[in-house]
């Protein structure tokens, strides 16, 4: 099962110093699969977005995305993006420019919507209890829409212990991504 490191600035700071500290240390610790900067808060996301590249690359780590960004992915020459759930309409764009892109989905019509528009991958959240992420869909839903459709998934939202990555195992999920389990 692959896994996903999704940042945010509450754990990874909004200054250079303070992101390579904890981004270089989490790398080394973790190795993720893949990796996302994920911060809609900073004034200097693109100044941060160039710091987290370089930082993963030097790591070598393969699979970089930027969140939602998907032309400073591109010229930042990150491996993709990952696309919000309001962002279904740049999945072509996106894809015009060689990017791998996942995007959020939280729902079966948007996953079929993924499918049709010929996303790489999807993140399907919250399969736990996650802070201000509403009901969680469940393993036996997370099972289910595994066994359903064709396309990668990472399961998403509360994953913060082992137990939980025991629990996706049992679905057919290509992997799980997380912002609290790397911390």
């Amino acid at each position: 099962m692959k896994s996903y490191l999704i940042t945010d600035p509450l754990y990874y700071g909004n200054t250079r110093n303070k992101l390579l500290e904890i981004l270089n240390h989490t790398l080394r610790v973790n190795k993720p699969n893949y990796v996302c900067f994920r911060d809609k808060s900073s004034k200097n996301y693109e100044e941060l977005a160039k710091i987290f590249v370089d930082t993963c690359k030097n790591n070598k780590t393969e699979n970089i995305l930027l969140n939602q960004e998907y032309l400073l992915a591109h010229k930042l020459e990150a491996h993709g993006v990952h696309l919000t759930s309001k962002q279904f309409n740049h999945i072509k764009e996106a894809k015009a420019l060689n990017l791998f892109v996942i995007i959020s989905c939280h729902t079966e019509e948007d996953i079929k919507k993924a499918i049709i528009l010929k996303a790489d991958a999807v993140s399907y959240s919250p399969i736990f209890d996650t802070p201000n992420k509403g009901k969680n869909k469940g393993i036996e839903e997370l099972i289910r829409i595994c066994n359903t459709y064709e396309i990668k998934v990472f399961a998403l939202g509360g994953i913060i212990t082992k137990e939980h990555l025991q629990e996706i195992k049992k679905s057919k999920a290509y992997g799980f991504a997380s912002i609290r389990y790397f911390i």
